[in-house]
């Protein structure tokens, strides 16, 4: 027992504890998305001046076998090559780039890849190269310096593509996200779903760097033996503010907060048009996620969407989007930016400053959020729509879909959502209703002829799902389940299994 409280802890003095090789297996567990590691590449690309960027997705028949980033910047030199590869190295990072940490290049490609290879050259050095292997580093701390033939011919083989006088190569090798076995056109699968996610993600993140007529990326697929490029496509700017004609007149409007320990932070305030249909407001994440806060860092979206604890998301707040460019902050007391980029951490000071930020009409911050929301209700009253509040959807249902019924429906925002789980049910049976775990079951007799020979994953079936879900909301809706729909729950179960068998019979013949 402490007798007396002290307020700075004594020490003895200190010992050396460097870190054991699993510090690298650590580094790599960090939960970096697909996205978000090619961005945090393309990143580096930024800030070594590229004004072209390449995203190369290799292939051997239908086997994915690498993924390459290549750029045109300034690149590097055996030094400046060999503190890059350092785990934490800093490269006295200019108060404008992108990258602070040091770790990002070696997290966010060994989070995806066993194998991490690094050739670059300036216009003044010849090739140079290095590489990890998952495998030995997480054993020690010994990085391969690859041979210099093979860095001149690796430079070679990008030569023209972008023009590559100088820049910068990384290969990414054992892609743990590539699937295994590519026959029966899950190769062709993957790639039409991952290159659609991955362009959106850059074109989101990285919008205002694409709006520049000096920037450019692009992502291509090609055969490694043939030479047979499949795909071939620019990124576009995916600007989250970029609508026709504002949902309010009297917005966008900047307000402004004095946050303690920082100053004044500007935050500009925009209302979207309701029911909009462009991709800059509904090409990504879930109508929920979307509202909120966009925080910039050297014009790098690091958050999009999200009310970090000013208020809970609500559908009502669909159109409310308020861009943030982070003010300098050296000792992070205020705003906190994750090691991904992909999220910021704001300070209760920061929260309790919006309570009296206010623009130059002397309008509240909270009359912006009382606004945004007020024309969100006005345009559906005009619609006519007053749609009774459902249970979210759950797993199970494709994102796609998830998105769409959120925006077409009010959510409750406390309720359970509705999962979808595959089961073996009795073949009489189309589905069973689990209301205590929020589960609607389907019969997993019937998945097969209902895929159509497709392979089955988490989300398939979205069609049956969806008409599933707009079918049986209502039963996970209150405890008990009322006589009629007790009937109407019947008739769809004896509909719904005819329908199946019938698919069944289509399969056998």
């Amino acid at each position: 027992m402490v007798s007396e409280w002290q307020f700075e802890v004594p020490t003895a003095g200190s010992k050396l504890l460097p870190p054991d090789g699993r510090y690298m297996e650590a580094l790599s567990s960090q939960g970096y998305g697909f996205e978000v590691a090619i961005a945090d590449l393309v990143d580096n690309s930024i800030d070594a001046g590229a004004e072209n960027v390449l995203i190369h997705f290799l292939r051997d028949g239908e086997q994915l076998v690498s993924l390459v980033v290549v750029d045109d910047g300034k690149g590097m030199g055996e030094e400046d090559l060999d503190v890059a590869m350092t785990v934490g190295g800093r490269r006295g990072y200019d108060e404008k780039s992108l990258g602070m940490f040091g770790t990002g290049l070696k997290s966010a490609s060994l989070s995806h890849a066993n194998s991490l290879t690094v050739v670059s050259r300036t216009k003044r050095t010849r090739p140079v190269g290095r590489r990890w292997l998952m495998e030995r580093a997480k054993h020690g701390f010994e990085c391969d310096i690859i041979d210099a033939d093979y860095a001149q011919d690796f430079v070679d083989f990008y030569q023209g593509c972008p023009i590559f006088f100088q820049g910068t190569i990384v290969r990414w090798d054992g892609v743990k996200d590539f699937p295994r076995h590519g026959g029966g056109g899950q190769t062709d699968r993957y790639l039409h779903r991952s290159v659609n996610k991955l362009g959106l993600h850059l074109g989101l993140y990285l919008h205002r760097f694409l709006a520049r007529d000096d920037f450019h990326i692009t992502i291509s697929v090609q055969d490694v033996r043939t030479g047979v490029e499949y795909a071939n496509y620019g990124v576009e700017s995916l600007d989250p503010f970029a609508y026709p004609v504002s949902g309010d007149s009297t917005y966008p409007s900047t307000f402004t907060a004095d946050v303690a320990d920082l100053g004044p932070v500007r935050l500009d305030a925009h209302v979207w048009p309701p029911r909009s249909s462009l991709d800059e407001y509904k090409a990504f994440g879930t109508v929920l996620d979307r509202e909120g806060f966009y925080f910039y860092r050297n014009d790098r979206l690091v958050q999009a969407g999200g009310w970090n604890n000013f208020r809970q998301p609500e559908q009502h707040l669909a159109l409310a989007r308020v861009a943030i460019d982070l003010p300098n902050d050296p000792e992070a007391t205020v705003f906190r930016l994750t090691v991904k980029k992909e999220g910021v951490q704001a300070s209760p000071e920061f929260i309790g400053s919006l309570e009296d930020a206010k623009d130059d009409q002397g309008r509240t911050f909270a009359r912006y959020v009382d606004d945004a929301e007020r024309v969100y209700r006005e345009a559906r009253k005009r619609a006519g729509v007053a749609r009774k509040a459902v249970v979210p959807p759950g797993h199970g249902i494709d994102p796609q879909v998830r998105q769409v019924i959120e925006e077409e429906l009010p959510v409750l925002a406390h309720a359970d959502p509705l999962n979808f789980r595959w089961q073996k049910l009795s073949n009489d049976k189309f589905f069973e209703i689990d209301q205590d775990a929020h589960v609607l079951l389907l019969n997993q007799h019937y998945r097969a002829a209902l895929l159509g020979g497709r392979d089955g994953s988490l989300n398939d079936a979205p069609m049956v799902k969806s008409l599933m879900y707009l079918l049986m909301k209502d039963a996970f809706q209150s405890e008990r389940v009322g006589s009629r729909l007790k009937d109407n729950i019947e008739l769809w179960q004896s509909v719904l299994v005819a329908a199946a068998r019938a698919e069944l019979d289509r399969v056998a013949d």
